[in-house]
C-alpha cells in the first residue's frame, strides 16, 4: 500500500497546481465576473437562484442553496436559492414518467420564473440532465451558468456563463468548484448587503 501521507501530499499539489493555473485564466476569471454580476441582478430583481448537479455535484448544489439561505460568512437576511436535486418525490416520479435526462428541465419548467437564473454543476459538462436544463432555461429565456471542467463539453456552448475548473482528476475538479461557490456566494453577500 502507498503511504496515506504521500497520497495526501500528491492530492494536495495536485489541487495547488489546478488552482494555480484557474488564476493565470483570464478568460476564466471574466466570465466568472460577469456571471456574478449576473446573479446579482437576478437578486435585485426579485429573482431566485436554482441550481442542480449529480453526485458529489447534487451534494455541492445542495451546499451551495444552503450558504444562500443561511449565511456564508455574514449575519444577513436569506437570499432565496433551491438544490433541485433534494426532493425525492419529484426526482422519482420525473425520472419514472419522463427519463432521468428530464428531471430538472421539468424542475425548471414548473418552478422557474423571468428573474431567476439557474447554476448546473457537471465536472464533465456533458451529463444529459444538466443539458436538457440548459436547453429549458434557453427554451423559457433564463440566465444560466455551468460550472465544469475538462473542455467545459456540450455544456460550454449552451450555457451563458461557462466556468471551466482546471484539473485532471474529478476531485480536483469538485475542489475547485467549492472555491468558485463560495466566491460566488461572498460576492453576492457584499454587494446586496454591504
Amino acid at each position: 500500500m502507498e503511504n496515506p501521507s504521500a497520497i495526501l501530499k500528491k492530492n494536495l499539489l495536485e489541487s495547488i497546481r489546478a488552482k494555480q493555473q484557474f488564476l493565470q485564466n483570464a478568460e476564466q476569471l471574466e466570465i466568472f465576473e460577469r456571471a456574478v454580476v449576473e446573479v446579482i441582478a437576478r437578486y435585485r430583481k426579485g429573482g431566485r437562484l436554482y441550481i442542480a448537479g449529480n453526485g458529489g455535484s447534487a451534494a455541492d448544489a445542495q451546499h451551495l442553496a444552503a450558504e444562500f439561505v443561511s449565511k456564508l460568512a455574514r449575519d444577513r437576511a436569506p437570499l432565496p436559492a433551491e438544490a433541485l436535486t433534494v426532493d425525492t418525490s419529484i426526482l422519482t416520479a420525473i425520472g419514472n414518467d419522463y427519463g432521468y435526462e428530464q428531471v430538472f428541465a421539468r424542475q425548471i419548467a414548473g418552478k422557474m420564473s423571468g428573474n431567476d437564473i439557474f447554476l448546473g454543476i457537471t465536472t464533465s459538462g456533458k451529463s444529459p440532465n444538466i443539458l436538457k436544463a440548459l436547453e429549458k432555461c434557453r427554451e423559457m429565456g433564463l440566465p444560466t451558468i455551468v460550472f465544469s471542467g475538462h473542455d467545459g463539453g456540450p455544456a460550454r456552448a449552451l450555457a451563458d456563463y461557462c466556468i471551466v475548473a482546471t484539473g485532471a482528476t474529478t476531485a480536483t475538479i469538485q475542489e475547485l468548484h467549492i472555491v468558485l461557490a463560495h466566491s460566488l456566494c461572498e460576492c453576492v453577500e457584499r454587494a446586496i448587503f454591504d
